[in-house]
């Protein structure tokens, strides 16, 4: 997915730059890269790939160097970011996050109508934000160009302009991330996450509203374009990719995890389907929040049977390679051998895409003597790639183990009853259910509703983006 965090100030601006991007390191794994800008020494950008090491090893010597009271910086999933442009609108620096999926579409329309030529990765796809730079430029000023950028794209895009005399952010229109300002005296940031400045000395300003446009200085943040209320959040955000003290639209990620574990325990004693375990313990990190609400609900206790080794491998698809990452994710679990042996262990998870680790974490409980694995998942069967943001490395939604069975059980028909294989209670969803059992060795699974999904986050449904559970947006 990526992140990305600027600020403006009347003092230097790198090194709190450095940090509040470091903490966005977790929102991916390829590149990372700085742009700052002095008086003295103009426009200076760095750029390093983190795909093997960590974003704060690669630009530790280049903060030395760089200087500047205005600063952007980010953390790429995808293409090197920021890049520099020149245009008629002047020099300026971009950097953006979210998806282009008519990306070949706009290059060839811009290409046919003039004179150009974009930045290119290896692979000969174009950069996205030297083409977001393109579409800025048709436009006389930033905020039309912005727009027109925004309502070009199919997709999602919020982004950052860095000019030599502050930081214009825009939020995606349709506010599926988030962008928080943050002010202290004689400074203004932006980021994707807020607790990224907190630690730096800001404090929350206010959130963008979606389409909404700022200039930020040092001493200001002014509104060029009205946002609007509607919005359609990624609900995913809370559920997995945000940090746990993150906070969006007012909702805190932390205790958002742990409501939904009590819902679905409090699911479970409803319909008496609470299993007879041991214990209930979380798929490290972002299960283990779900799985504390369910053991305070359940009045289960709460244990670790394994423990994840991080200092050298803080992310399981750090990698870029599958065999590799599995391989990783299967070193690092660490087991705490009288928390597993002879045990019956109910384990809550975030999510349950592909299944290929969740199967070796199964293996792995087996192998130093569990007695029954449970599973429940912190969300819904994902049924659809996401097509609105880049969070997915899957090429095919058959990579998707819930769509793989169905279109086993029925091919293309299956995809009329998508809803039923959602729900447990049906008997398609059993079927489903059933069937990821036997594939990854469960004793028993289930998953959270999407209604249980929405009341967790506490926000209207019509603000959420449920589309990789229900196809909706």
């Amino acid at each position: 997915m990526g992140g990305f965090f600027g600020l403006v100030s009347h003092s230097d601006a790198v090194n709190d730059v450095f940090f509040g991007t470091d903490y966005h390191s977790h929102l991916g794994t390829r590149r990372g890269g700085m742009v700052a800008y002095s008086n003295e020494k103009g426009f200076q950008r760095s750029i390093h790939s983190i795909e093997n090491s960590p974003f704060r090893t690669k630009f530790e010597d280049d903060i030395a160097t760089m200087e500047g009271n205005i600063c952007i910086g980010c953390i790429s999933d995808t293409d090197p970011q920021p890049i520099l442009l020149r245009s008629k609108l002047g020099v300026y620096a971009v950097c953006s996050i979210g998806i282009i999926n008519n990306d070949d579409a706009l290059r060839n329309e811009i290409m046919a109508a003039q004179s150009t030529s974009f930045e290119v990765m290896s692979s000969g796809k174009v950069n996205w934000s030297s083409l977001i730079g393109a579409l800025i430029a048709e436009k006389d000023s930033f905020v039309e160009g912005i727009r027109f950028a925004q309502d070009k794209i199919e997709g999602t895009i919020s982004l950052l302009v860095l000019t030599n005399d502050g930081i214009i952010a825009a939020r995606d229109k349709n506010g599926r991330l988030p962008i928080i300002i943050g002010k202290k005296d004689g400074a203004y940031c932006c980021s994707f996450e807020s607790f990224a400045f907190q630690k730096l000395g800001y404090t929350t300003y206010r959130e963008l509203l979606p389409g909404e446009i700022v200039k930020i200085t040092a001493d200001s943040c002014e509104t060029l374009s009205p946002g609007h209320a509607e919005m359609n959040i990624c609900t995913f955000l809370w559920t997995y990719y945000g940090y746990p003290n993150s906070v969006y639209e007012g909702v805190t990620v932390e205790t958002m995890r742990t409501r939904n574990g009590e819902i679905m325990a409090e699911y479970e004693i409803k319909n008496g389907t609470l299993p007879d375990v041991d214990y209930v313990c979380g798929i490290p990190d972002s299960g283990i929040p779900h799985a504390i609400g369910y053991s305070n609900r359940s009045h289960i206790p709460f244990a670790r049977p394994f423990i994840k080794y991080t200092p050298t491998w803080p992310r399981s698809f750090m990698p870029q390679n599958q065999k590799i990452r599995n391989q990783v994710a299967k070193m690092k679990l660490i087991p705490v051998h009288e928390l597993i042996e002879g045990k019956r262990l109910l384990f809550v998870d975030d999510s349950i895409v592909r299944g290929t680790q969740m199967r070796e974490t199964v293996e792995f409980l087996y192998e130093n003597g569990a007695k029954e694995v449970h599973m429940r998942s912190a969300c819904p069967p994902i049924m659809y790639g996401c097509k609105y943001l880049n969070f997915s490395r899957s090429t095919s939604e058959l990579d998707l183990i819930a769509r793989k069975i169905i279109d086993e059980f029925e091919g293309e028909e299956g995809k009329k009853y998508i809803t039923e294989y959602s729900d447990g209670t049906t008997e398609r969803g059993r079927r489903l259910r059933d069937e990821i059992c036997r594939r990854l060795k469960l004793t028993s699974l289930e998953f959270q509703s999407l209604p249980g999904t929405v009341e967790a986050v506490g926000l209207d449904r019509c603000k959420l983006c449920t589309y990789c559970w229900d196809g909706k947006q």
